[in-house]
């Protein structure tokens, strides 16, 4: 045996790595050993083997998954860019839940002024996005409003955007979300838009003032007051956005919460 490797105790010691560290890298084909003796089984590293080692240790403490860190290793820091982007998503839904938080810390949980009201049905057009869980829902409900925004109808000068976000009862792990535009003054439809009719009926609304991100809080006040008074409850849940976000500030922003609720039989 040569005189330069190194149990695997005392190399793991020098990697700041466990044993069993060492050898899960190994069955991956991260950090194989430079010898294992045939006869015990024992495994042995270079000391030269530490750089590698210890590179494994500091990008799995930045929460860099095992299979791209084969990739960094190979020379792909490239693969990084995915990590760095799932981080900023993660850290930016952290700093949206940190935001509702504290808001029910400062205002107590939800409670708000519900009133029924009566909706005729409308002719909207209507798209629909896929959202991945509960957390994907703002970022496809941005991408349905962009598209209907950004030209899928041909509206007449002047003609108001109205836009209204719906919302299943259920969220499963996948989430359908429709967003639709109020076919008012619309002369023609593009973009994959399709035209339906709302259905109108009497729905148990309440007004959200504040960050879009912060309606779920609306929605449970509404739920809430619902289930209080045991009304029956018909899906989906529907989100009128009043002001354009476009020219309101976050905590101005002004939303209509409506639960649809079903006639008694």
């Amino acid at each position: 045996m040569r005189d330069d490797l190194l149990p695997i105790g005392q190399f793991a010691r020098l990697a700041r790595l466990s044993v069993k560290q060492l050898r899960h890298y190994g069955e991956l084909g991260l950090l194989e050993p430079a010898y294992v003796d045939p006869d015990s089984g024992y495994r042995y590293y270079r000391a030269s083997q530490a750089r590698v080692a210890l590179s494994i240790g500091l990008l799995r403490s930045l929460d860099v998954p095992l299979a791209v860190i084969g990739e960094v290793l190979s020379g792909g820091l490239g693969a990084l860019d995915e990590v760095r982007d799932s981080l900023q998503e993660e850290l930016a839904r952290r700093s949206r839940t940190l935001a509702s938080l504290e808001r029910v810390m400062t205002h107590g949980l939800p409670a708000a002024n519900v009133r029924v009201v009566s909706e005729p049905a409308r002719r909207m057009a209507v798209v629909r996005e896929v959202a991945d869980g509960p957390q994907d829902i703002g970022r496809v409900t941005s991408a349905a409003v962009a598209r209907l925004v950004g030209g899928p109808a041909s509206r007449a000068p002047d003609a108001p955007v109205r836009l209204v976000g719906l919302f299943p009862m259920d969220l499963g792990e996948v989430v359908k979300v429709e967003v639709a535009y109020v076919l008012e003054g619309v002369e023609a439809l593009t973009g994959g838009a399709r035209a339906e009719v709302l259905p109108g009926g009497r729905f148990a609304t309440a007004t959200h003032v504040g960050p879009y991100d912060q309606i779920g809080l609306t929605v449970h006040a509404v739920l809430a007051w619902c289930a209080e008074r045991r009304l029956r409850i018909g899906g989906p849940i529907r989100e009128v956005y009043v002001s354009d976000p476009a020219v309101t500030p976050a905590d101005e922003l002004v939303t209509e919460v409506m639960v649809c609720l079903e006639e008694e039989q």
